[in-house]
């Protein structure tokens, strides 16, 4: 019921800043992931005890545009605004000056200009400090692994303040009703990695810290993974009264039989980015070459025709000389002219034409004028 009532006072306070002294102190950036959660410092360094009043965080996405109320703090009430509410909230110690903004599940449209003020009681000094804030897209939160392999699991708390966390805490949960096994359970001041206190369970000797804790990285490297660590891995990191979860999908991969691989379905893979290379010279030379190619065969079947056929003249040739053609003449008889009516008594000379038979008219059909007459005789040709 206070709420509204603060809201409402909320510019009337800030009006009271119009005119101030302002002490600003250069801005800082800092970068994470879509879902990480970041702690946004603003401490205010002094010797002296002083009683802290009010507290603002005031969000900028850009330039042109206009500022959004993130968190403000008065009367020892903290109230968050906007789409900031279940978000955020002050982390800082009031009494020791520090305004600290916890950022939780971070979006990307959390991205831009944060600016904290702190307002003492009684002065006029206004304490100003900018967080400049880059976020990038969200890390995967399923990992794959092959049996016998390694894999790294990040667990990063991000601040602009060295708050030192004081332990690190890796649980395992192989399902929903299943009981949680402790990984590993790291505490700083020992400067050593700790396992169960009982026993180490089934991750021993499997599980180092690769993280630089000095940064607040508790990430952890597994090692030589078998089918049963399929599950979940949750990371809590500690700072203080502060704690941050971070939890990942472990899903492990069965190695398939190794198979005898034929060299040639390698070669494509050994060529790698130069197969197409090749590929599109060959189909630029056989191109070019086919034009060539095409007239080179013309020349090689029209040598081969004309050789052909002047061998087979040849061989014609040759026939004939070795067995001449028999000529046939055809049998002519003298024909009998007796001209009792002529007066001189002298007889008409009688001439005999022999005409050349070729081998190639005996198979010829007799015609009609060669058929013998009906005396037996064949028919006689007389020349006057």
């Amino acid at each position: 019921m206070f709420y509204p009532l603060k809201l409402i006072l909320m510019p009337v306070l800030l009006s009271y800043s119009l005119g101030l002294n302002d002490l600003i102190v250069s801005s800082v950036e800092l970068t994470v992931h879509v879902g990480d959660s970041v702690l946004l410092g603003c401490i205010f360094q002094s010797t002296e005890k002083k009683l802290v009043t009010k507290v603002d965080w005031i969000f900028s996405s850009g330039e042109h545009f206009k500022d959004d109320y993130v968190l403000f703090y008065y009367a020892n009430i903290s109230v968050p605004v906007g789409r900031f509410q279940n978000r955020v909230r002050l982390m800082g110690d009031i009494l020791h000056h520090d305004g600290s903004l916890l950022l939780q599940n971070v979006e990307e449209a959390d991205q831009g200009n944060y600016t904290c003020e702190i307002r003492f009681k009684m002065e006029s000094l206004v304490f100003k400090k900018a967080v400049v804030l880059h976020v990038l897209p969200e890390e995967p939160k399923e990992l794959m692994a092959h049996v016998g392999d390694s894999t790294q699991m990040g667990c990063v708390f991000h601040s602009t303040e060295e708050k030192h966390m004081t332990r690190v805490d890796w649980m395992f949960s192989s399902g929903e009703h299943a009981k949680e096994e402790i990984v590993l359970r790291y505490y700083p001041k020992l400067k050593a990695p700790m396992g169960y206190p009982q026993n180490w369970g089934r991750f021993q000797n499997r599980v180092n810290l690769v993280g630089d804790t000095s940064r607040n990285d508790g990430s952890i490297m597994l090692h030589r993974v078998k089918e049963s660590d399929g599950g979940s891995y949750t990371c809590s990191i500690h700072l203080g009264n502060l704690t941050v979860r971070k939890t990942t999908v472990l899903h492990v991969i069965l190695k398939e039989p190794r198979t005898l691989v034929n060299p040639v379905t390698l070669r494509p893979e050994i060529l790698g980015g130069n197969q197409l290379v090749i590929i599109v010279g060959i189909i630029c030379a056989t191109i070019l070459l086919l034009p060539v190619l095409i007239l080179i065969v013309k020349r090689t079947y029209g040598n081969k025709s004309s050789v052909t056929s002047t061998t087979l003249v040849k061989s014609l040739e040759n026939t004939k000389k070795a067995n001449p053609e028999k000529h046939i003449y055809s049998s002519i008889t003298m024909q009998e002219v007796i001209d009792e009516e002529e007066p001189s008594g002298k007889s008409e000379a009688t001439y005999m034409t022999m005409h050349p038979v070729w081998s190639s008219l005996r198979s010829a059909p007799t015609s009609p004028s060669d058929k013998k007459s009906d005396g037996g005789m064949p028919r006689t040709e007389q020349a006057f």
